[in-house]
């Protein structure tokens, strides 16, 4: 039985105080987390301050990326390691942001998933496709190629614990979501390639989200959805009320 998973993704919004702030006024009012798993990745800055702020709840505390070495000369990375030790359950690997603007590649996806997974955080590994070939009147089955890739070498068991989040970049921070419909089918071709590499039984154990302006006006029909286990919510987490709204759907 899969869990469902509302998780916040806030990029690079909010300081140390806001942070901290934001999880005091949620940290009670969520559901319990055997019926909804919530989590929230905010900057890397305030994840230690967030979680101890979240302490005794059932808010989970993410990170928004890491790099695929525990230790180096890798000015500017963050350690996988380093972030379980913290406190860290999740991380958001292969976002399109990073894809687009730091020109991460599947390869590079791909090391980080197995780093990530090394050191015992869950992956919410980010999958996309583009508005140009859904006006072109072709369906999202590309999407399932970076699934192909950034899962290669993965055994059944490691799978298992990676959360696949289909994120439409024409739908992320422009108010323009994926109906119901259109997001069903993104997640359905992910669960369906997982399933080709990995077997059905493998497949039903896998999370699929959606992401890519989710609001409380679509929630429920997103969450409804038969192959859509829980959302990616990027500029309507970063209010306290908007996010409980969500989370309490």
């Amino acid at each position: 039985m899969r869990v469902p998973i509302i998780a916040a993704n806030w990029k690079m919004h909010k300081t140390v105080a806001e942070s901290v702030d934001f999880v005091k006024k949620v940290r009670d009012q969520l559901p319990p987390a055997d019926q909804l798993e919530t989590a929230i990745a905010g900057p890397t800055l305030s994840l230690v301050p967030m979680i101890e702020a979240a302490n005794g709840s059932p808010l989970k505390i993410a990170a928004e990326n890491c790099y695929y070495k525990n230790e180096g000369a890798y000015t500017g990375e963050t350690s996988p390691l380093a972030l379980y030790q913290a406190g860290i359950h999740h991380v958001i690997l292969g976002h399109s942001e990073r894809r687009k603007y730091f020109h991460e590649t599947d390869e590079i996806i791909n090391k980080k998933i197995k780093a990530a997974l090394a050191d015992h955080l869950c992956p919410i590994v980010c999958c996309d496709d583009t508005m140009g070939r859904r006006t072109a009147g072709k369906k999202v089955h590309w999407v399932v190629n970076q699934i192909l890739y950034d899962a290669k070498g993965l055994s059944s068991d490691e799978i298992r614990h990676v959360t696949i989040a289909y994120e439409p970049s024409w739908a992320i921070g422009t108010g323009q979501s994926a109906d119901p419909n259109e997001a069903e089918e993104g997640c359905y071709l992910i669960r369906q390639t997982v399933a080709y590499m990995y077997g059905n039984e493998v497949a039903d154990d896998v999370r699929v989200l959606y992401g890519g302006s989710v609001t409380t006006d679509n929630i429920n029909a997103l969450m409804a959805s038969r192959d859509i286990d829980g959302v990616l919510v990027g500029g309507a987490s970063l209010d306290p009320e908007t996010f409980l709204k969500l989370v309490n759907h």
